[in-house]
């Protein structure tokens, strides 16, 4: 699978939340690929030691800002990629009324961006668009079934305006848009203590504590690994199609399976300690991928082993320094 030729490539990129997990990942990939990079980021949940190895290098420049508030940027802007939005349920139950804004103005202010300079724009959203699947895996011709007064209807609800709100843009102004639907993403430069199941189980591995699994475990999450993740945004952006597409893995599998895999892994002898069940918590999730693989020629590559064992090792070298309480994993 190859990244975009260079005929495709803009010259210059601005990444909102480009200092959060995936975010940093995909201005990395970019600066790779020859591509100016405008990093912004109010750092609520991204972190400066996500950018820490890219200050210095040419292309890259660095924006502390809130989108919601407004985002303006001088010179050449030929990508929008809008990636800013806490993703971690610990985040957006403690920022309820930021998740919403951010979904919402802080999305039109990086499609006036992208309208004012007459730019291609990637909103990055997300499967919880779907909510608790009655369709599985999930397509994206399926509409969902969204709680929209629940716990978790901040994030969904917020990412379902903003992929309105994209194609109204994009159907009423011309704006050249495009519309990813992320599926459980994983790696190096996840917060230990962000709340969600690999961070959970791997920092209470580490530190030989329970793996704290949310009701029986049966419930499934398909996972991606963050290189894989980052090409597929890639391929859209370079792509001129408008989305959706799913991107994500086929690898399917319980929670109280990816507990054990990564107690296995991290060699530890910690017990399974089941936790209550989080309100509306889907049951099953897995994406449809035909569409990604039609359009974009694109597929996840890295098997779930090696990518889970590079996270660990990741989490033990920083796992002294963090020591997150005990979360349900989600």
């Amino acid at each position: 699978m190859a990244s975009p030729p260079p005929s495709r490539l803009p010259r210059r990129a601005v990444v909102t939340g480009g200092a959060g997990f995936v975010g940093s990942w995909l201005c990395e990939r970019l600066l790779d690929l020859g591509v100016e990079v405008v990093c912004v980021d109010n750092f609520v949940t991204g972190t400066p030691d996500n950018i820490a190895g890219m200050l210095d290098r040419p292309g890259f420049s660095m924006r502390q800002l809130d989108v919601s508030e407004g985002l303006d940027v001088s010179g050449r802007v030929d990508w929008v990629l809008h990636l800013a939005c806490p993703a971690s349920p610990l985040d957006y139950l403690r920022m309820p009324v930021e998740t919403m804004a951010v979904g919402s103005q802080g999305t039109r202010h990086a499609l006036d961006l992208a309208q004012r300079n007459h730019a291609r724009f990637l909103l990055a959203s997300t499967s919880e668009v779907y909510g608790d699947p009655l369709v599985h895996p999930q397509p994206e011709t399926y509409w969902g079934n969204v709680n929209p007064i629940g716990p978790r209807s901040v994030y969904d609800e917020s990412k379902r305006f903003a992929e309105a709100l994209t194609t109204a843009y994009r159907q009423a102004r011309g704006v050249d848009t495009a519309i990813v639907r992320i599926f459980n993403t994983y790696g190096p430069r996840m917060r230990l203590a962000d709340g969600r199941a690999i961070p959970a189980f791997m920092s209470q591995a580490l530190a030989g504590r329970p793996l704290t699994v949310a009701g029986d475990g049966s419930q499934t999450r398909s996972l991606c690994f963050v290189e894989d993740t980052v090409e597929g945004l890639l391929a859209l952006a370079a792509s001129g199609h408008p989305g959706p597409v799913n991107v994500g893995s086929q690898d399917e599998l319980t929670m109280l399976e990816l507990a054990e895999r990564i107690r296995d892994l991290a060699r530890s002898e910690s017990p399974i300690e089941h936790v209550e069940l989080p309100a509306d918590d889907p049951k099953v999730r897995r994406p449809d991928t035909s569409r990604a693989a039609e359009v974009l020629g694109w597929a996840p590559r890295v098997p779930l082993e090696e990518g889970l064992s590079r996270t660990l090792e990741w989490f033990a070298a920083r796992a002294p320094q963090e020591q997150p309480e005990d979360q349900p994993a989600r």
